[in-house]
């Protein structure tokens, strides 16, 4: 079959598959062939989605636990879950861990929803030590701690450029104004799940700053000292930077959400696992209120 004739038979495809649709009167399906199908495409009437990402199902799981006509898809085998919040459409997916595995997940899912925006939600280790498990982290800006040059003098960060373009990414990726304000909004007292701690209910905070992003899981009170004096960072992950820059390199808005289930110290994985939880509930909740902000802004 020759290759050009394939967008042609797709978009038929599209058409009849939403014709059917229409005539069962079932709008979760027409959602469901539109997202599936029409890469680029929109229904008329249908705004783009915002797509929702985490490393793990369990970080995105309270996100598809709060959308409407939830509808189970996959893309090029990526598990996804469309559905609906506040009357907008919704993509949700997890990327699985590491920088690799965000930006290839991230890319795909671009490509094939063209989203309005993405929200990154998961769990994250605190590097300031004023900083407790439960609390919020919001990035003003991602870095790649380990995008160095190593030379004698230390690790020195580096810019890449877009294959894209052949432009230089920045060293540290801006967020999109407009989301990092609705988050500004939406953090308001009561958002956050309180924390059960050995001494009772702590209220956690929600903070602004930058979110450090490497392939390694930071379990180190030295390496967390390093990161903190050399970057500045309140946080520390696997993911976010990647996410950012995919998404910079595409001219799509963007934010980072994280949600602190450690201290990135000595006893890091085992709070890990106590705070994962409320950790990731937390991020999700913050995800949500903005998500709900930006279709309230754009209707």
């Amino acid at each position: 079959m020759p290759n050009e004739l394939l967008p042609r038979l797709q978009e038929a495809r599209l058409i009849e598959l939403t014709r059917d649709a229409l005539a069962m009167r079932s709008r979760p399906v027409v959602l469901a062939t539109f997202l599936l199908l029409a890469p680029g495409l929109v229904l008329s009437g249908e705004r783009p989605p915002v797509l929702i990402l985490g490393a793990l199902e369990t970080e995105t799981q309270p996100v598809a636990a709060a959308l409407a006509d939830r509808e189970p898809s996959a893309v090029f085998g990526v598990p996804c879950v469309t559905g609906r919040l506040a009357g907008a459409a919704v993509v949700v997916a997890a990327t699985g861990v590491g920088k690799v595995n965000a930006a290839m997940t991230t890319a795909l899912l671009l490509e094939r929803f063209r989203p309005a925006a993405v929200l990154f939600t998961g769990i994250a280790g605190a590097l300031d030590p004023q900083l407790q498990p439960g609390d919020v982290v919001v990035a003003e800006t991602l870095v790649q701690h380990d995008l160095v040059n190593q030379t004698e003098a230390g690790a020195v960060l580096r810019a890449v450029r877009s294959p894209l373009d052949g432009t230089e990414n920045p060293i540290r990726l801006p967020p999109s104004p407009r989301l990092l304000a609705l988050a500004r909004q939406a953090a308001s007292p009561g958002l956050l799940d309180p924390v059960e701690t050995d001494t009772g209910p702590r209220v956690p905070r929600v903070l602004f700053g930058t979110i450090a992003t490497g392939d390694s899981f930071v379990g180190s009170p030295v390496k967390k000292e390093e990161l903190r004096e050399r970057l500045g960072a309140y946080a520390v992950e696997m993911e976010g930077a990647a996410v950012a820059q995919v998404c910079h390199q595409h001219g799509v808005p963007f934010l980072v959400v994280r949600g602190l289930s450690d201290r990135a110290g000595n006893d890091a994985r085992t709070e890990a696992r106590r705070y994962l939880s409320v950790a990731a509930g937390n991020a999700a909740r913050m995800v949500l209120a903005v998500a709900r902000q930006l279709e309230t802004e754009r209707q």
